[in-house]
């Protein structure tokens, strides 16, 4: 008997963490990092804040199937009351919004060969205009891969007080109007230039394709399944109650449950594919772990493993831009710090939102902060990377 239970346990001892074992939380000592050097990533957002950054944040970190830390410092709301921060605050994601739900929806259309990386948007969009060269007439289409990847030649932004008196608010198919017409300042694929506007064209083609809005989309075939409860767009009941406020308005109230980016609330009613995502640290360790796992986590599978594999490498061809399918992986947007690999990868969000994955040694670090509550002032980017190191230095064990 003491022989079979001890063969048990040097089996079970030995097998390591796979995706088929259920996503838990776990100590920094199980997760394989050291617990006392992950403490330094308390004072350096007690620092953060004290500067003014922002009121508050929520870190956590994922090994493979593990959620090895969780904290949440300072304060959620200043103004007009004080509230303090809690670890289940949901955050508005701002541009992490793009890779966690409309990259993503996008990755899933192309391994339902619904679309490919080198249509063209036009195929899509109907009237979505092509690039044309002013002195030879020679044109190119935008492809799928140029807005991914943010080379479409698309204009970062879209005057969004012009916009208002040209069309009735909200009005996405009015912005789709705009975006289809508006002059492409590069020929795709040779320039990165980050842009809303490719992310709400992906939005466009998600919708058109699928017949879904993008919210609905996102929730059936991403959200539920990976069970993350507090995660939606234009949030509502506990997940509203649990939401962190952004910036104050002329009126002397604070958006709260309203996405903070104005192209997504005012013209596409707070479902956009640039931004206008909720969530909360606990969820979003779900879909880290999902995408460390190879497309899988708790018996559900989102992606084949090559699917994940394509998503974060950048494509041949777009070298020298560092942008992977819907994520950063060197254009200096992701912030990552200097110990982990090469190859890792993330997006931030203008609220103050980030999220960063290194494939190699299985870790994702995320952080959320509401930096533009009550004013939208405070810089991340130190913060960032030095928190990515903190815990990149605090891995003890690369395989668990």
């Amino acid at each position: 008997m003491k022989t079979t239970l001890l063969f048990l346990a040097l089996l079970l001892w030995g097998c390591g963490t796979t995706a088929e074992e259920p996503f838990r939380k776990t100590s920094p000592e199980v997760a394989g990092m050291d617990a006392k050097k992950l403490t330094y990533i308390d004072s350096t957002v007690q620092l953060s804040i004290d500067r003014g950054d922002m009121p508050g944040a929520v870190v956590a970190v994922v090994r493979h199937n593990r959620l090895g830390f969780l904290k949440a410092y300072g304060n959620k709301q200043v103004y007009p009351d004080t509230l303090p921060m809690t670890a289940n605050t949901v955050f508005d994601l701002a541009s992490v919004s793009k890779s966690v739900s409309t990259a993503l929806s996008v990755m899933i259309l192309l391994e339902r060969g619904q679309l490919r990386l080198y249509d063209s948007a036009a195929q899509y969009i109907p009237g979505f205009k092509a690039w044309t060269d002013s002195v030879s007439g020679r044109r190119r289409n935008i492809r799928i891969i140029d807005l991914l990847t943010h080379t479409s030649g698309l204009p970062p932004y879209a005057p969004v007080e012009e916009l208002k008196q040209t069309y009735t608010v909200p009005n996405p198919e009015g912005l789709l109007e705009y975006i289809s017409n508006v002059k492409r300042n590069n020929e795709p694929g040779t320039v990165f230039d980050y842009s809303c506007l490719n992310f709400i064209t992906l939005q466009h083609i998600v919708q058109h394709i699928s017949g879904l809005s993008l919210q609905r989309f996102a929730q059936q075939n991403i959200f539920q399944p990976l069970g993350m409860r507090h995660t939606d767009y234009n949030p509502a009941g506990e997940t509203l109650e649990w939401t962190a406020p952004t910036e104050k308005q002329p009126d002397g109230s604070v958006l709260l449950g309203k996405v903070h980016d104005p192209l997504a609330r005012i013209l596409n009613d707070g479902v956009s594919g640039n931004a206008g995502v909720f969530s909360n640290a606990e969820d979003l360790s779900l879909l880290a772990a999902m995408l460390l796992n190879g497309g899988e986590v708790n018996g559900v599978r989102i992606f084949s493993p090559l699917t994940v594999r394509l998503m974060r490498s950048v494509p041949a061809g777009y070298e020298a831009f560092g942008r992977a399918l819907g994520w950063d992986v060197s254009s200096g947007y992701a912030n990552d710090g200097e110990l982990f690999d090469a190859s890792a990868y993330g997006h931030t969000g203008y609220t103050g939102t980030s999220i960063t994955i290194d494939p190699v040694s299985g870790t994702a670090v995320i952080i959320l902060t509401n930096r533009v509550h009550p004013e939208d002032r405070g810089a991340l980017r130190r913060l960032r990377e030095t928190v990515a190191n903190i815990v990149a230095g605090a891995i003890e064990r690369y395989e668990l």
